[in-house]
Parts: structure tokens; sequence; C-alpha cells
């Protein structure tokens, strides 16, 4: 069963290319007790994940605010328009000997305004050079870039998680069918024990130990059957359905062969192919490194980060800088006595008024509150490069521990497979020689023990070599973000 050390990394190169997959229906419900594959609980993740539309908002908020940056650079066009109808006009007192020749008397009232006035005005303003306001611009676009990466590390964080719950409900499943395999063998161990008994080739002590053992096994199959259920309710609400579902998975971790493709199941090759990067094992440590460097969404995001920070600190910088801007306005305004008429119809009861200018805006003191905001956003830029600098030390380093923990599953799975191998014929032949009368029932009891140990030791070495590719596909930030990126198998 288990080919070269890394056989079925060049059969994956030969049969799963990355194709479009199949479309599989979006399934907003599922119903209860069907078949989920791995391929489509990723689907449902991201077609139901809360954190993924939670990071999707993020970014259209993003987009609008670098619309709302843009809108600073262009043209401001605003106007008005006014009626107002005086209930009481208002009256001045004027004293005639204010004026030259006028003489004296009684002050003299002078009616300000008519009944009615209307206002009608437009103004524009265009910045001709506003320093901050151009890298406004391009802040808003970096804080676009960093929000696009969050989504695509948010996407690749749920594809994992799903991966993750998927081959610990496989595990468990594993562990149950092991058990039950193993209470099989015990019942029909029990049974030839009783038949040798009644022949007086046993002692009824023997049959005692027999009883024993299968009570103990048969205990736990409750709790193994318990822990089934409880990593599938994981699975649903990582996939975002309700937990109370009841579902069926594919693949089995204790018949996958991690190294050739060809003697497997179409659900266990679905299983090896889609839990990570084919062929990782070929590829050097080091050149996984720069790919981690480069693809990371951690580190992305620091650099993003870090991008930001630099355009705050010389939009902060532009406010040293004097803003030029021209501007214009044009007002028309109308007044009539008597019933409303809109801006009357005589030209004598309107006017009019317009102006343009050149306006220049010099910043020169604050009470050095721009310095202040210059070193904050100064040091945020420093913190922020020596987070990444420890963002890259911690890569390195997982990256270097996944890959050895990808080899060491690996070879793990193929040691426990001789193991399996093994323990299925040292099982077969104290069974045998039990039914001969030549061996105890301890050297069958042992060699149960054996058996289902190994068998699970085979499955846990199995589920370790997947879940380490998954999280090594992560770490390298190479995880698919959409169904149709991942691999399918082309047999």
């Amino acid at each position: 069963m288990i080919g070269g050390v890394r056989g079925w990394h060049a059969a994956a190169t030969l049969s799963c290319v990355m194709l479009g997959a199949p479309a599989v229906g979006v399934t907003q419900s599922l119903p209860g007790g069907s078949t989920v594959p791995l391929r489509l609980a990723i689907q449902e993740a991201l077609a139901n994940s809360r954190t993924v539309a939670d990071a999707e908002y993020d970014l259209e908020i993003a987009r609008q605010q670098v619309r709302e940056a843009w809108a600073s650079v262009m043209p401001d066009v605003s106007g008005s328009v006014s009626y107002q109808r005086n209930l009481m006009v208002q009256e001045l007192f004027f004293d005639p000997s204010a004026i030259p020749g006028g003489g004296g008397g009684d002050p003299v009232r002078v009616r300000i305004g008519s009944d009615n006035t209307w206002q009608l005005g437009f103004t524009v303003s265009q910045p001709l050079f506003e320093y901050g306001v151009f890298i406004g611009v391009g802040a808003a676009s970096r804080y676009r870039a960093l929000q696009e990466e969050r989504l695509r590390g948010t996407t690749q964080e749920v594809v994992t998680a799903v991966r993750r719950a998927y081959f610990d409900a496989l595990l468990a499943e594993s562990d149950l069918r092991l058990l039950e395999q193993s209470v099989e063998r015990v019942a029909q161990t029990l049974e030839e024990t009783r038949a040798l008994n009644r022949a007086g080739l046993t002692s009824q002590y023997d049959v005692l130990r027999v009883e024993v053992e299968y009570a103990n096994i048969a205990a736990n199959l409750q709790r193994v059957r318990n822990a089934v259920g409880a990593r599938k309710r994981a699975l649903l609400v990582e996939m975002g359905h309700a937990p109370e579902r009841d579902i069926e998975l594919e693949g089995r971790l204790d018949e996958v062969d991690p190294e050739s493709l060809e003697v497997n199941t179409p659900e266990n090759v679905d299983l090896i192919i889609l839990a990570g990067i084919p062929g990782v094992l070929d590829s050097s440590l080091t050149d996984l490194l720069q790919v981690a460097d480069a693809q990371r969404t951690d580190l992305r995001q620091l650099r993003a980060n870090i991008l930001l920070e630099e355009a705050r600190l010389k939009a902060e910088k532009g406010e040293f800088i004097p803003r030029l801007s021209l501007f214009g306005n044009y007002s028309l305004q109308a007044q009539e006595d008597g019933p409303p008429n809109f801006f009357g119809e005589n030209a004598n009861q309107r006017t009019s008024s317009s102006a343009a200018g050149v306006r220049l805006e010099v910043p020169i003191f604050q009470g050095f509150r721009r310095f202040a905001r210059v070193g904050q956003v100064e040091a945020t830029v420093r913190q922020n490069e020596t987070r990444l600098v420890r963002a890259e030390q911690d890569a390195a380093n997982q990256v270097r521990t996944l890959y050895e923990a990808v080899d060491e599953a690996l070879a793990r799975a193929r040691s426990q497979f001789r193991a399996v191998q093994q323990a299925e014929r040292g099982f077969e032949i104290a069974s045998a020689e039990y039914r001969e009368g030549i061996g105890s029932q301890l050297q069958v009891t042992d060699a149960e023990v054996a058996l289902r140990q190994a068998q699970f030791n085979y499955a846990q070495a199995i589920y370790d070599f997947l879940t380490a590719r998954a999280q090594l596909e992560l770490a390298l930030g190479l995880v698919p973000e959409r169904p149709g990126e991942f691999p399918v198998a082309v047999m």
C-alpha cells in the first residue's frame, strides 16, 4: 500500500490540476443525514461565514473611503435658495441732521426691506495645491489594500478551520469504527472461549477475563459516539449551519495511503489533494521561506499597515505647507411687497452679484500641535517596523516547524502502516493457535490490543499529516480563497 517515500507527490502533480472546481450548488440549509464532502464543507463555509462577511463589509467601507478621499480634490459646488415672509418689515430711525444740509427735526422712520424676500446663490471652490489632500487619496488607497489583505487572510483562516474541523470529525469516526471492529473481535474471541470452556479445554477464569475485556471496550462506545457527534457539530458551526443537523462525511483516515494516490478511493483522494499543497516536501525549506515572506497574510498586512502609517506621516507633515485654492460665487436677491410672486416680475426688484478669486492659506503656529502629531505617527511607524521584524522571525520558525511536522507525520504513517500489517498477522496467528489449543487466551488479548492501537496510531498519523499540510499552506499564505481555485482530481 505504501509506495516510495514521496511517490504520491509526483502522482499528485500529474493527476491534480488547478481547474475551476465543478459547480457545487451552494446550499443555505443542509437536509438531515446529507453527505458533506470536504469540498462542499469548504464552499459552505466561504458562503456562510459571518467572519468573512464582516471582512467584506470592512473592505466596502474602505472602498467608499477612497471615493470620499477623491472628492477632496474635486470642485466643491453648492447652491442655496430661500424665501422669507416678513410679517413685520423692519424699520430704522434716521436722524436728518446727520446729512449735511439736512436740517434738524424729528427722526425719520425708514422702512428696510419688503414683505417678501428671495435669495439664490451658488458657490464654487477648487483646490489648486493642498498637499494633505493629495496624500489623503493615497492613504485611502493603501487602507483599501490593507482591508483587501485582511479579507484574504480571513478567508484563508476560515478554509483552514474547516479543514481541521473536518479532519477532527474523521479522526473521531475512525476511532469509533476501529473500536467497533475491536468489540467485534473480542466478542468473537469470547464466543470461542466459551465454546472451549464447554469442551473442557479452557478454564472459567479465561472466560471471565475475556468478558471483562469485552465489557471494558464496549463501555467506551458511547463516549466515542458522543465525541463523533461533538466534532460534527463543530464542523457544522464552521460551515455556518445550525449544529443540530445530522451529516455524513466522506473519507476514512485509517484507509488513506498518503504516498500512492491511485490506490485510494475517490473520497480519500479528495482528502489528500484538498488538505494542502501537493508535493510540499519536494520543495526546499529555503524556497518555502521565501514564499512565506512574500505571500503570508500577516506579514503582508503589517507591511501594508506600515505604508498606511507612512502616508499618514506625510499627511501630517503636509499641515505645514500652504494651501492654494480658487473660489467663486454668484447670488441673486429679490424683494417685493404684497402677495408672494416668485422673484417678482419687475427687474428693478432684483439684484445680483458675483465674485471670483484665489485664496492662499499659510499655517503659522498652532501651539506645537502639528509637531506632536508628526511625532506620534513617526513612533507608530517605528513600532510597526519592529513588529514586522518579530513577525518575520515567528513566520520562519512556524514554517520550519510545520515542514518538519509534515515530514515526520509522513514517516510515522509509513512506519505505522507496517505496524498494522504486522499486528493483523500477529492477531491471526494468536487466534489460530488459541483455537488449536496451543496458545493462551492472554496472547489473543495482547494481540488484539496491539492491533487496535496500531490501527488507531495509523489513523492518527494520517490526521497529523493532513492537518500539518493544511497549517503549512496557511503559514505560507497559499490557501485558495474561492472554491474554483481548489485542485480537482483528474484520474
